[in-house]
């Protein structure tokens, strides 16, 4: 391969815009995003001919669903759906079951058409990572599905204008994202849900549900005046309950006396492993204690050793059903218990197909054991730099599909989290591969979880700087952690995936500053990119 190019330096940037702007035409297609739209099509009448005119799906061209009417892609060459906006195109039929095959979708907008039915019980599973959710002026009807509190991302949802009944489910209050809800011109009863005194929802969002009561709205009717013999039953009932109450509270601190006892004297801290709620596509992990995670492991064998880094050693376990895992054991944390537990619950609503799902995690005495699911392909880092030339990560699609991943799970971290999650070590170690080259980044939130100061990177204080020629200038002299930074460390791991050349950069720090040096082979472009031909040709 032959380029002529000045002797300048590139940037990273340059380097990653030149690659993207020459590979974009090599993106592989989404088969199942096309099954999603064929399905829809199919599941729905069409009396406008919308669907029927735009929608073809003899086209197999790179991104022609993406040219489709209502359908935004996230990158107009490939073919993985972002949005789905059909609203106001007399579209007849139920709730198309076949969304559930837009794996990456965020947007759904199906307002204003003639749809009806019930909304699935399981509509968590069908729209997991949508923020933005419009059924609004259709037909719909039964109740609002309580499982709509799972589809944890929603930022927005328009439920106005159908013909629900019963109540609105109290989970929605959960919530912690919604900035804008409406079920107003409904038939719905009973109280609503209290959002919390932040809420910026207004009575309008309730209108015309004449069943409805509570904030914002008319109170609730109080219960009937009772007679005079009722309260009197009543107060008896209430003075035994009491009694109950004193005696239930005596029996749980002498029970409690009993399993402190008992914990003291377990010689192996041996207590049962967390179970996180189950991701997307996997079942929660069952039940496991200490022993079995050292017996999945051979007692930590250091043989079962496949990775390494700041803050702890990752271990290959096999269960004995044959299941693979990975067992992550940490460096003694200076969090308590409590506090662990808090983290544990906020890494395991981190869901995206980008990042390595946290199946469940394990408290024995000072042990915390964090148990994701194994990726056969190991990481990044090791595809490209092979030990025995066995790198399968050579085709510039399968590249380019790599690093479009890797972008997505950053971005979810930085934009679609609350609060959101600063890496803080991005590298090609730490982006690990499922069996089907997949990327799925790694150590998420681990930073915070290894120390509670959870603005600083600390590890400057204690002299390691993490992986050296990722880290951003700015950290040696403001010791901040920032979603610059990040950018700065990701865009460092695509120059290392053009180029297929890592370890063979020298980094000095001069000056509080780190930056490559000016020496080395891998000074500008041209360089590299013939750098990196010959490895793959030799």
């Amino acid at each position: 391969m032959k380029m002529v190019l000045s002797g300048r330096p590139l940037t990273v940037l340059g380097v990653v815009s030149l690659w993207l702007l020459l590979s974009c035409g090599l993106s592989y297609g989404v088969q199942t995003d096309i099954d999603c739209l064929n399905g829809i099509k199919a599941e729905l009448e069409d009396p406008f001919g919308y669907l029927n005119t735009s929608w073809n799906f003899n086209n197999n061209t790179e991104g022609f669903i993406c040219k489709f009417t209502g359908i935004e892609c996230w990158h107009p060459d490939e073919n993985k759906v972002l949005n789905i906006r059909l609203s106001d195109m007399g579209l007849k039929g139920q709730f198309p079951a076949a969304i559930k095959n837009c794996t990456s979708l965020t947007g759904l907008d199906l307002s204003s058409n003639k749809l009806f039915g019930i909304i699935p019980p399981n509509i968590s599973y069908i729209i997991g990572f949508v923020t933005s959710l419009d059924l609004s002026s259709n037909n719909f009807s039964g109740d609002i599905p309580t499982g709509l509190s799972n589809c944890s991302y929603l930022n927005v949802l328009k439920l106005d204008h159908n013909r629900f009944t019963g109540q609105i489910p109290a989970e929605l209050s959960l919530l912690a994202r919604l900035k804008q809800f409406s079920v107003a011109n409904n038939l719905l009863t009973g109280l609503v849900p209290y959002f919390g005194a932040n809420s910026s929802f207004t009575a309008d969002g309730y209108a015309n549900n004449p069943g409805l009561c509570g904030p914002l709205l008319d109170p609730c009717p109080s219960v009937s005046k009772k007679s005079h013999t009722t309260i009197i039953a009543a107060a008896a009932v209430g003075g035994v309950t009491v009694a109950a109450i004193g005696v239930g509270i005596g029996m749980f601190f002498f029970l409690r006396r009993v399993s402190v006892k008992k914990k003291e004297e377990d010689p192996e801290g041996n207590k049962w492993a967390k179970s996180l709620k189950g991701v997307k596509g996997i079942k929660a992990m069952s039940k496991m204690k200490f022993n079995d995670l050292m017996k999945a492991t051979n007692n930590f064998c250091k043989d079962n050793i496949i990775g390494t880094g700041r803050t702890g050693t990752v271990y290959k376990g096999v269960l004995d059903d044959g299941t693979s895992l990975m067992v992550k054991r940490l460096q003694e944390s200076q969090h308590s218990e409590k506090e662990f537990l808090s983290e544990m619950a906020t890494l395991g609503s981190v869901k995206h197909r980008n990042l390595v799902p946290l199946l469940g995690f394990c408290l024995a005495k000072k042990e915390r054991l964090l148990v994701y699911r194994y990726m056969p392909n190991g990481t990044l880092h090791d595809q490209l730099h092979p030990v025995d030339d066995g790198g399968k990560v050579t085709e510039w699609p399968l590249r380019l599909k790599i690093g479009i991943g890797a972008a997505r799970g950053l971005a979810w971290l930085h934009h679609n989290c609350n609060p959101r999650i600063i890496h803080r070590n991005i590298s090609s170690k730490c982006i690990l591969l499922d069996a089907d080259f997949e990327p799925k980044i790694s150590d998420f939130g681990l930073a915070r979880l290894m120390n509670p100061i959870d603005t600083h990177l600390s590890t400057f204080v204690n002299g390691e700087f993490g992986d050296l020629g990722y880290v951003a200038p700015e950290y040696a002299r403001t010791l901040v952690a920032t979603p610059k930074g990040d950018i700065y460390s990701f865009g460092t791991v695509l120059l290392e995936l053009v180029t297929a050349i890592g370890e063979r950069y020298n980094f000095t720090i001069e000056d509080d500053m780190l930056m490559p040096s000016n020496s080395g082979e891998a000074d500008c472009l041209e360089e590299l990119i013939v750098a990196r031909d010959e490895k793959e040709n030799n």
